[in-house]
């Protein structure tokens, strides 16, 4: 890479952000492009946001993704898009005439990855753990793809209520269930499942088991490990499931983020494939992406 007077900034804003695999992928995509550009983390403390967005824009930073815990902040210091709106997290950002624009790409890279992945949501139960931002980009794409009904488990009550809330709100078309965070409860609602999803942040630190036993077909953790195997993708895998971390969602809701920036698609497998080489981890059978590579 060579950096000149005319190299564009790109970059992803954080607290912590040191551990984000998201340069390693984007700067292959510019690398893919040949693109005079370089990305790279910005730590942003939870007080700093919205200076940090202002002094980012001020110093002509072209681009940015946005990860915890500013998903939700951001969203409401930038003119979001109506699906960023209407999930009320925003994961990335573009330059426009007189500020930020907002986007939400984690439903787009969600819903590629279980498409990738070959596993067909429509019209059947999906169990999503969680009840923040990323659960409501998981219920956006659950409802893109013709999910009928979303089962919710969340350790927190009052945040579980206001999520069904909004989820009646904004998705009459799907049903959506309130699960007890109890194993009873998760047990029957595995039953029904067609497809698990985490989007908790247990596995985020190393080590630590997940709190439940899962039983199943499909499992699709968020979180993201370099090994691959994160305390959920365990639990599901020692119960025979078919289980993937969040590599795949990563890199393809970096790719849908790419693609608003320079109006072109990167080769998100290409660039999953080199980054599983580096991280000496099995590749993930995404094979609806190879089938269209």
């Amino acid at each position: 890479m060579k950096i000149s007077g005319n190299t564009q900034v790109f970059g992803i804003i954080g607290d912590p952000v040191s551990h984000s695999l998201s340069p390693w992928f984007q700067n292959r995509f510019l690398e893919q492009a040949g693109l005079d550009a370089a990305y790279v983390p910005f730590p942003v403390g939870r007080s700093d946001v919205a200076v940090a967005l202002k002094g980012l824009w001020a110093a002509g930073v072209a681009g940015l993704n946005v990860t915890v815990p500013h998903k939700e902040a951001v969203c409401a210091e930038v003119q979001a898009d109506a699906d960023a709106m209407r999930i009320g997290a925003v994961n990335t950002l573009r330059r426009g005439e007189e500020g930020w624009l907002g986007a939400n790409t984690d439903w787009r890279g969600m819903s590629a990855t279980w498409r990738g992945m070959g596993w067909d949501v429509a019209g059947g139960d999906v169990l999503v753990f969680g009840a923040g931002g990323t659960a409501r980009a998981a219920l956006h794409a659950l409802a893109a793809d013709g999910a009928a009904a979303v089962l919710v488990c969340n350790r927190g009550r009052d945040r579980l209520d206001a999520f069904i809330e909004h989820a009646r709100r904004h998705y009459p078309d799907v049903k959506v269930e309130a699960v007890d965070w109890a194993q009873a409860a998760v047990d029957a609602a595995c039953e029904r499942a067609s497809m698990i999803v985490n989007t908790t942040s247990i596995g985020l630190k190393s080590g630590g088991a997940f709190p439940f036993r899962l039983h199943g077909r499909w499992a699709l953790d968020v979180v993201y490990a370099p090994s691959g195997a994160t305390p959920f993708v365990r639990a599901a895998r020692a119960a025979g499931m078919t289980a993937v971390d969040g590599l795949p969602m990563l890199v393809a809701q970096g790719a849908a983020s790419f693609a608003m920036w320079h109006d072109a698609e990167p080769d998100a497998l290409d660039a999953l494939r080199w980054m599983e080489r580096r991280l000496h981890r099995a590749p993930a059978e995404v094979l609806a992406w190879e089938q269209a590579a």
